[in-house]
């Protein structure tokens, strides 16, 4: 149960964001194409400056901006909400005219007083203040939030993976803007405390004020957090198998330390097995860490927010914070390089859940939480669409987007991969994927962006195999491959269907009796001998993703019930 001072505190944020100018669509659509001006960018650094002011909801921005160019530009493009207005823009420390520079719809474009070459530097520094955007249902609906801890102090958190950076400081709203080092300097009222992203360079305190300073490498662009509250903390570390050693840190709300503790102790464990099971911890030269936030979660770099309220589930371990620190590899270690590739991190993401408790206790939690994960796939449109995105297109069925089958779907379509080429060949291509090399260490990898087709090629070379056919129908189509089955006498006859009739050469088992046989279905079709009377099992092992009318039935079942909810609370 929530506590009631947070309730209290959601709904007067959800009456006050009502009033808010509404964002444009620019601002809104996260993720659009990159200009010919922005992909010539060289983002080298952000330093960023925010005094955050809980009383009047609002924050004040100073951000300096260093980029080179691999062409030569006569103006910068950057992303910031226009509902924060700005009060002056230097270049190089020479202050420009209000008429240099525009920000009509969110897209702020900033005229150079002479042109940026090849092989040179610019700093643009944008000062700015307030009311940032503020989420009506975070992380799901993105923006500030403007909470309060249950003894009425200030809490504070912002969550803007949908809709973008530009929510509050001035950045290149794109999968690919990612700057190379990021210095964060934010500014509270003492004895508030500041968690921020990458290493704790240091804290400055004056006049009842209390600025903290934080330095982080190659942040994905809603990476970047603001948490602020009177958080303690719990510090550690975590002795790696590859040698080196990784702070671990904990900020949390005082009134929760026994559930603190519980879930710190959690930290250990879950780096080994991602460190066992897919490589080294990405960001170990800067700490594992996690903060306590108002909102649900969010994997932002290096403090991942928690907002589980510390619940327990018959698996023994937090799930929120696994599936969310999954994220430190795909979707910070690896990045999509567009949002039609955000799979990659989701699917990718949610499949380590069932691993993970398959390495702590075996098959059957592994399987009970695929079987959860099966329930929800609703197919109702292609993982992959083969064409850039918006983060809206993706996540929003209504707008034609898969919506959660990037998680659920791509978990089970991994699932699948493994058991058609083997564990070697699975992790092997997976952790190519990650880091870029088959062997990493730390010190020989850096983040880096990936797509469906560069994953489909590693898997390609890694197992040898030819398996478009495999991608195309789980990624590319909608409809799951079906498996059609007649029996004829004493012979069974198998068949695969697919939603566009492509090839689907996926191998198939059969438990006759106490007997398990395996189909190649070379062609798409097999068949075998099936005494009559003997019962049959298609894949008994669940190894395959395939249409199975009996989920399709609980899934309508499910929806005949929520209407009916509906109609009574309208009633």
């Amino acid at each position: 149960m929530k506590n009631i001072a947070i309730v209290g505190a959601s709904a007067l944020l959800a009456a006050c964001a009502t009033t808010q100018p509404p964002l444009t669509d620019y601002s809104r659509g996260s993720g659009a194409t990159r200009s010919e001006a922005q992909q010539a960018l060289e983002f080298d650094k952000a330093d960023i400056k925010l005094r955050i002011e809980p009383a009047t909801r609002s924050i004040a921005g100073d951000v300096t901006l260093t980029f080179g160019t691999r062409a030569p530009l006569a103006s910068i493009e950057l992303d910031l909400d226009r509902n924060l207005p700005i009060d002056a823009i230097d270049v190089d420390n020479r202050p420009l005219p209000p008429s240099s520079w525009r920000n009509p719809d969110g897209k702020l474009t900033v005229d150079l007083p002479q042109t940026l070459q090849p092989g040179r530097q610019v700093n643009v520094r944008v000062r700015y203040h307030g009311q940032p955007h503020v989420a009506k249902k975070a992380p799901w609906d993105g923006g500030f939030v403007w909470s309060k801890t249950p003894d009425g102090q200030p809490w504070v958190a912002s969550a803007v993976q949908g809709e973008g950076c530009d929510l509050f400081w001035p950045c290149i709203d794109h999968p690919t803007g990612k700057a190379k080092v990021v210095d964060e300097h934010i500014t509270v009222q003492a004895p508030l405390v500041a968690a921020g992203n990458g290493i704790a360079m240091g804290m400055d305190e004056k006049d009842g004020w209390r600025t903290y300073h934080w330095r982080t490498k190659n942040p994905s662009t809603y990476g970047i957090s603001i948490n602020v509250a009177p958080y303690q903390l719990l510090s550690g570390e975590y002795r790696s198998r590859y040698g080196n050693v990784i702070p671990l840190r904990m900020w949390y709300l005082p009134q929760n330390e026994k559930g603190a503790k519980e879930l710190f102790a959690e930290f250990a464990p879950m780096l080994d097995f991602f460190e066992s099971t897919i490589g080294p911890y990405p960001f170990g030269d800067e700490k594992m860490g996690v903060v306590e936030t108002p909102h649900k979660g969010m994997e932002h770099q290096t403090i991942n927010a928690y907002g589980n309220n510390y619940a327990k589930t018959a698996f023994g371990y937090d799930e929120l914070l696994q599936h969310e620190f999954a994220h430190e590899w795909f979707g910070n270690q690896l990045t999509n390089a567009d949002w039609d590739d955000m799979w990659l991190h989701e699917g990718l993401g949610s499949y380590m859940q069932p691993l993970y408790m398959q390495a702590l206790r075996g098959d059957q939690e592994y399987f009970a939480l695929l079987m959860q994960q099966r329930a929800m796939v609703m197919n109702k449109a292609p993982i992959v669409s083969g064409k850039p995105r918006l983060e809206e297109d993706v996540y929003d069925t209504k707008r034609g987007g898969p919506g959660q089958d990037i998680y659920n779907k791509g978990s089970l379509v991994m699932h699948t991969l493994r058991g058609l080429i083997g564990d070697d060949a699975f992790f092997r291509s997976v952790r190519e994927e990650v880091y870029g090399t088959p062997d990493p260490r730390p010190g020989n990898f850096a983040p880096r962006y990936g797509t469906t087709p560069e994953f489909m090629a590693i898997v390609k070379r890694v197992s040898g195999r030819d398996l478009d056919w495999f991608f195309q129908a789980y990624l590319y189509q909608k409809a799951l491959p079906e498996l059609q089955a007649t029996r004829n006498g004493n012979t069974l006859q198998l068949a695969w269907k697919t939603e566009k009739n492509t090839p689907f050469p996926m191998p198939v088992e059969v438990k006759v009796g106490e007997r398990v046989l395996r189909l190649p279905m070379t062609d798409g079709r097999g068949s075998l001998e099936v005494p009559e009377g003997m019962a049959y099992t298609l894949d008994p092992h669940s190894k395959v993703l395939r249409r199975e009318q009996h989920i399709e039935r609980f899934q309508e079942w499910q929806e005949e019930q929520r209407k009916k909810r509906e109609k009574a609370k309208a009633a």
